[in-house]
């Protein structure tokens, strides 16, 4: 495949992604307090289906490994939650799932535990105020620091399978129940620039 087959290709796949959020946004039911648009959402996605008369850079390459993260992660919306589950036949649980797309996204095998991947090698801590798309996110939901993960998307969205009897979806990170949660961010140094975050040191 050329260089200019793959850019249509990959515009094609984000167009898809963004026409999926599209729907997202019109099928969800009206709320006395209804959560924050996806608009932004989809306005990046859509941005980011546009090709580039700009040559590649390094920060500009890492952006689009970033961005096909994410739409790789998006196509399995709606794929049932399964506790202890890690593939598509399977379906997934949180950890599951963010170990899934990272093989299948980077060719990076993270740990299977939520926790472990907290800790892994080679992960960057972030500032919540740092976050970019295809960081990991992680929240207390059952007493623990690290019980609870997904993948952070854009506009304060993130990406994950979240209990029993629900399925892979978008939730909003600024929802008083994850916003309470949260403890932390972590970046896969394939998709850091040189100095923007300090590596973990897995050695403590």
């Amino acid at each position: 495949m050329t260089p200019g087959t793959r850019r249509i290709v990959d515009g094609r796949a984000l167009r898809r992604a963004a026409a999926l959020v599209a729907i997202l946004l019109a099928a969800t039911p009206a709320r006395a307090a209804p959560e924050p648009p996806l608009a932004p959402l989809n306005a990046w996605l859509v941005e980011r289906s546009m090709p580039s008369a700009e040559p590649p850079t390094p920060a500009g390459r890492m952006r689009d490994r970033a961005s096909d993260l994410v739409i790789a992660a998006m196509n399995f919306i709606g794929r049932p939650y399964q506790s202890g589950g890690s593939s598509l036949a399977e379906g997934f649980d949180c950890s599951g799932f963010t170990r899934h797309i990272f093989e299948l996204s980077l060719g990076r095998l993270l740990p299977r535990r939520v926790d472990d991947q907290a800790s892994a090698s080679g992960m960057a801590r972030i500032e919540k105020t740092d976050l970019l798309p295809g960081d990991l996110v992680f929240f207390n939901t059952l007493a623990r620091t690290f019980s609870h993960v997904g993948i952070y998307v854009s506009d304060g969205k993130f990406i994950h399978s979240p209990k029993s009897g629900s399925e892979v979806r978008i939730d909003d990170m600024r929802h008083a129940y994850w916003a309470q949660r949260f403890t932390g961010a972590r970046r896969a140094a394939d998709l850091s620039a040189a100095g923007d975050a300090t590596l973990l040191d897995t050695s403590r």
